[in-house]
């Protein structure tokens, strides 16, 4: 499969409905792939923002009320992965069979419209409800106990974690599409930043925002070629697993993508990775293979894994500093690696980008799709 086309809206607090993010992020992915929506075989849309909140919004059928919006009567598949919901839409659509030429994939999300109480609830639909919310189990404070063990278990500290939101914070602000494009962050603006569950500061958290994107695929070869996808599960609570400084999914995902694509973790020339908290992005340096255990936090000291480093690591700012609109995370990532291999970054463009690899996370590392895309020569 390939890229044909990508479509992203700009990532902030606008109040239209998820669709008309959806609609908007379609529509350049559509100009971008120079095709009519008449010629799009099928699409696969993911949002969970529809499920609460205002009247207007509360719209289970979204595939149909899809149909009418496009004007079309092709396949329409509704995938609700929570905050993996677009990749594993995308992971879907490029295994249908070879009958659907040109797949269309989109999401759109309106999660910041009203209380945050409201907000939090959508989000904790992601993890589980019963013995975690009502405890006060929040991901905030998941990830946080999470960190404490791997820092009690490797040695990784809380200035780690500040390196990985400067870094993210640096790169968002040559990204349009970022919420903090042209807005840079200090280092001291990170460290004094209000804590939020300890050790976890204000800026070590992923920003819940509004936004829509869309990726086309098809079987005609194009400039960018999808070469490995891995998805995995696992439990929904992460503290019955074995080991919770990791995400056994995430390793899973990654072996069968890495064999798909015939490669290596040192073949990958740069990654979006998924840090909603900026301990996830250490995480997964060792998880994807770019690190062993216990040795990420050397890749962000080394700025190895900056824009101009060795592995260059969410040139887009991630979730952290573009935002995190759930569902459509996925397919933001895999519009940046596009634009990357395409070599239109500008400013925070990574040199000699010829293999891009996308992690995306669901819930606590309950889904997790990993993909890997090659520039064709």
């Amino acid at each position: 499969m390939y890229i044909k086309g990508v479509g992203m809206t700009k990532f902030d607090y606008s109040q239209k409905f998820w669709w008309q993010f959806a609609n908007v992020a379609a529509m350049e992915a559509l100009e971008d792939a120079k095709l009519k929506i008449s010629q799009i075989d099928a699409i696969a849309v993911s949002a969970m923002s529809s499920a609460a909140g205002v009247e207007s919004e509360h719209q289970t059928h979204k595939a149909s009320m899809l149909s009418d919006l496009f004007k079309t009567n092709v396949p329409i598949v509704e995938i609700t992965a929570v905050c993996a919901g677009g990749s594993v839409a995308f992971w879907v659509a490029s295994h249908l069979p070879e009958n659907f030429k040109n797949i269309m994939i989109v999401s759109g999300e309106r999660m910041v419209e009203t209380l945050t109480e409201v907000t939090t609830d959508r989000i904790m639909s992601a993890s589980e409800r019963i013995l975690e919310q009502t405890e006060g189990m929040l991901f905030p404070v998941q990830k946080a106990m999470i960190w404490q063990q791997y820092m009690q278990k490797y040695g990784g500290t809380m200035d780690d974690l500040t390196l990985v939101a400067f870094k993210n914070h640096q790169n968002a602000v040559s990204n349009p599409k970022a919420y903090y494009y042209q807005r840079p962050v200090s280092l001291e603006e990170i460290k004094n930043s209000p804590v939020i569950a300890s050790p976890f500061r204000l800026f070590d958290c992923s920003l819940s925002i509004n936004g829509g994107a869309a990726v086309i695929v098809s079987r005609e070869k194009t400039d960018i070629e999808l070469i490995g996808s891995g998805f995995a599960t696992d439990y929904l609570l992460a503290f019955l697993r074995k080991d919770a400084t990791h995400y056994l999914a995430t390793q899973k995902a990654a072996k069968e993508a890495y064999l798909e694509a015939k490669i290596k973790p040192e073949d990958v020339n740069f990654a979006e990775v998924h840090d909603a908290f900026t301990s996830e992005e250490i995480i997964a340096y060792e998880d994807l293979g770019f690190a062993k255990f216990g040795q990420g936090p050397e890749l962000v000291r080394k700025g190895i894994t900056n824009v101009d480093g060795k592995m260059p690591v969410n040139p887009s700012g991630g979730l952290k500093a573009k935002g995190h609109p759930i569902s459509v995370t996925g397919l933001a990532q895999i519009y940046e690696v596009t634009e990357q291999l395409r070599g239109q970054c500008k400013e925070r463009q990574v040199k000699n980008a010829k293999i891009g690899l996308t992690h995306n996370l669901g819930g606590n590392g309950g889904s997790v799709v990993i993909n890997i895309f090659r520039k064709v020569s």
